[in-house]
């Protein structure tokens, strides 16, 4: 079985056995949160940099639950913003992020719904890691084997490997935002695994804004967010 959330969370890893009441919480299931079992692809993926872990409350959610939840959030900010109200302060802490997102476009009740939008936000992560150019034959072939000891489907592996094989295309990534939500969590989703500031990164988020048509404002309350309810590795 095809399960696009279980591989948004083995790339973010992330989520262990103490999520199991968040899972309840969300709808994820528990496997869904052991982003361990793959063995470190994320930072594989990652090469040289040293990565990115959820922090907090954030670690014991899923990967489209998390992701849900700050844009979620950092959109509501930007919308206070543009009526002139008072902003909420990060996330650091916060033990229901999920549920307020819950039901909305960013975090879809429907199960067949938040797969379909964890197959939109890969490839932006993925595209993400692979924007500083470290990706060579041999660092592939590495991730490949530990792709292939995973627990991941047939179906799954082969996917994530074709992910990593393709070319970046931000034209593409960029035309699967269908509404002005989805592309705010399209850009929150390569947040997660990069920083912005190596130049080639930056570049890759700066390309990925401007063809998401993002408001600056607004991508830098995605940014906020993201970086409060994560640790450096």
């Amino acid at each position: 079985m095809f399960d696009a959330q279980k591989i948004l969370q083995q790339v973010l890893g992330g989520g262990d056995d103490s999520g199991k009441r968040e899972s309840r919480r969300s709808g994820i299931s528990t496997d869904t949160l052991k982003g361990a079992a793959i063995g470190g692809l994320g930072r594989l993926l990652l090469g040289s940099k040293g990565g990115r872990k959820l922090g907090g409350a954030a670690m014991q959610m899923g990967g489209i639950a998390i992701l849900g939840g700050l844009a979620y959030k950092a959109w509501q900010n930007w919308q206070a913003q543009q009526q002139g109200g008072q902003l909420s302060s990060p996330t650091v802490g916060t033990r229901d992020l999920a549920g307020h997102a819950e039901g909305t476009a960013f975090l879809p009740r429907q199960e067949a719904e938040r797969s379909e939008l964890s197959l939109t936000l890969l490839p932006a992560m993925i595209a993400a890691a692979k924007s500083d150019g470290h990706l060579d034959a041999a660092k592939q072939d590495r991730i490949f084997a530990k792709i292939d000891d995973s627990n991941l489907s047939a179906d799954e592996k082969a996917y994530l490997m074709d992910q990593i094989r393709k070319p970046m295309d931000i034209d593409a990534i960029a035309e699967t935002a269908t509404t002005p939500e989805r592309a705010a969590e399209i850009y929150a989703a390569p947040l997660l695994v990069i920083d912005r500031d190596p130049p080639k990164e930056t570049k890759y988020l700066t390309s990925l804004a401007n063809r998401l048509r993002l408001d600056n404002i607004l991508g830098a309350s995605i940014e906020t967010e993201i970086k409060a309810a994560m640790i450096l590795a």
